[in-house]
C-alpha cells in the first residue's frame, strides 16, 4: 500500500544523522522531527529563526509565540535558541545546514525543484525557498509522487517555475525512495506492497530499475 504523509516523514528521518544540523520545510517535511531515532543528537533549524526544534505539541500544551516557519506550534529541545531572520539566513547561506528536507510540487529527472508558485493560483510567496536550494548540498523532497488527478509529478521537466535547478539529491514519495542521477531517477526501495511496475505507470520521467527492488523498512 502507498505510504501516508506520516510514513513518508519516517522514511526520511532514517537518512536524518547523528550531528546532522537539519532544516525542515513546510508540509510533509515538518512531520520529520517526530521520527527522528532519540539516540541520536540532531539540531532542527528552521528560517524563521528557531535552532533546536523538537516534535510537535501534545493538544493543550501549545505556546502560540513558538512556531515553525509554516506557521505551526512546535516544541523546543534544552539548549534550543532563537534569533533573528538575517542570522537564520546567514546560517542558511554559509552552508552551515547538512541536510534540507523540503516539499515540492514537482521535480524533474535532472533535479529541478518547483514548490513555490502555481500560475494563476493564490500563494503566500517563496519563503526561504530560493535561498535553501541554492545554498544547501543535501536535499531531500518529500513528496507525493501524483497530484490529486493522478498525475505524475515526478518528470522529465517540471511545468511548474523552477525554485531551483540540478539541486535535489533524493526523492521520497508514497510509492518510492528514488535517488536522482545523471541519467535519471534511480529506484531504490518500493513502498511495502507497491510493485515496481505501479511506480513505473506513475513516473513521467526517466526511471532506472536496476535487480530486485527492496521494500522500505519504516519501522
Amino acid at each position: 500500500m502507498a505510504l501516508d504523509k506520516n510514513q513518508i516523514a519516517k522514511r526520511i528521518a532514517k537518512e536524518v544523522k547523528d550531528g546532522y544540523y537539519v532544516n525542515l520545510g513546510i508540509g510533509i517535511p515538518t512531520l520529520v522531527a517526530n521520527f527522528v531515532r532519540t539516540d541520536i543528537s540532531v539540531e532542527f533549524q528552521s528560517e524563521n529563526g528557531v535552532l533546536g526544534m523538537g516534535p510537535f505539541p501534545f493538544e493543550g500544551e501549545e505556546d502560540a509565540d513558538i512556531i515553525n516557519a509554516g506557521k505551526q506550534t512546535i516544541t523546543t529541545l534544552p539548549g534550543a535558541s532563537f534569533f533573528d531572520s538575517a542570522f537564520s539566513f546567514g546560517m542558511i547561506r554559509s552552508k552551515k545546514v547538512d541536510l534540507t528536507i523540503l516539499g515540492a510540487m514537482e521535480v524533474s529527472e535532472n533535479g529541478d525543484i518547483a514548490n513555490w508558485k502555481i500560475p494563476g493560483k493564490m500563494v503566500k510567496g517563496m519563503g526561504g525557498a530560493m535561498d535553501l536550494v541554492a545554498s544547501a548540498e543535501n536535499i531531500i523532497v518529500a513528496m507525493m509522487h501524483v497530484n490529486k488527478a493522478g498525475e505524475s509529478k515526478v518528470l522529465k521537466n517540471c511545468t511548474l517555475p523552477l525554485t531551483g535547478v540540478g539541486c535535489v539529491k533524493k526523492i521520497v514519495t508514497e510509492l518510492a525512495v528514488m535517488d536522482v542521477t545523471s541519467k535519471g531517477f534511480k529506484l531504490l526501495e518500493r513502498a511495502p506492497g507497491v510493485s515496481v511496475e505501479e511506480i513505473i505507470k506513475a513516473t513521467e520521467g526517466t526511471l532506472i530499475v536496476e535487480g530486485e527492488i527492496p521494500e522500505m523498512v519504516l519501522d
